[in-house]
């Protein structure tokens, strides 16, 4: 397993500490692009209704739920339902999302080739290897005319079982989410999720035209939530921290800061 990334910001609400005589200390865990840097933008608000905020950011997509699941955090945000609910089944853990906030569009990005014209045969693609992710890239390779996958499977397809066409015999291979950017290289192009794209540097290799749209069903499917074990949906701070989200200022951060590659769905 991966170890938790040394950056552990540590946000203290003092004046509210010396007005109030002590706070509730609330830590969220939270992937570092766009999830931390959306969370940091509540804080202040969190800090007036008396929560002292400790954000703790997770290098990957396992960790964040571990720690939710065991008290070490709590609440996360880095993840969509369909992951949440395959780690809940796979790990027999009960975490609930309850609040959407953004859509991350999968996009095929530019490796040695950055044009699908003329794909040669055996061309190498690299896809996430999370099981949600990973038949969410096949998906978007089949509506790009690519391959065809096995009827019915939908997001239960993978990349060893679930291509029933592949006319360009394209060689599909599955890596960790976090090390695509660093493996366009290596390969002919790679789907890669928004925001580790845009942590990776490597956005502007986006090929035009091949990723998923922000008013597809997949917006909703794939939307990013904050997410807490079961029974706390009604806490006090994750309350708070829904109010705090669910503004005007933080829909115009997010168009703002991250320019249409991560969009807002509340």
């Amino acid at each position: 397993m991966k170890k938790l990334f040394v950056l552990v910001f540590v946000l203290t609400a003092v004046l509210v500490l010396a007005a109030c005589g002590g706070s509730e200390v609330v830590r969220i865990g939270a992937t570092a692009v766009p999830h931390s840097e959306i969370m940091a933008q509540i804080v202040p608000i969190l800090e007036e209704a008396g929560f002292e905020v400790e954000i703790v950011v997770f290098d990957d997509f396992i960790l964040p739920n571990n720690a939710l699941a065991a008290g070490d955090i709590d609440i996360n945000f880095f993840q969509h339902v369909p992951f949440l609910n395959n780690f809940n089944y796979n790990h027999g853990t009960e975490l609930v999302p309850v609040f959407g906030v953004h859509f991350e569009p999968l996009r095929l990005y530019a490796g040695r080739l950055d044009s699908l014209t003329d794909i040669p045969s055996g061309a190498v693609i690299a896809i996430p290897d999370d099981p949600t992710n990973e038949a969410r890239a096949l998906l978007l390779l089949e509506s790009l005319g690519l391959i065809g996958i096995e009827p019915g499977l939908g997001l239960t397809a993978n990349a060893h079982s679930g291509i029933a066409y592949n006319p360009f015999n394209l060689d599909i291979q599955t890596h960790t989410a976090q090390i695509l950017p660093h493996a366009l290289p290596d390969v002919d192009f790679a789907i890669i999720n928004g925001n580790i794209a845009l942590e990776g540097g490597v956005f502007d290799r986006a090929i035009e035209g091949a990723g998923e749209e922000v008013d597809s069903p997949a917006a909703q499917t794939f939307t990013n939530y904050v997410v807490v074990r079961a029974g706390e949906e009604n806490e006090p701070a994750v309350r708070a921290l829904i109010d705090a989200l669910n503004t005007q200022a933080i829909r115009d951060f997010i168009y703002q800061q991250y320019l249409g590659r991560i969009v807002p769905t509340f």
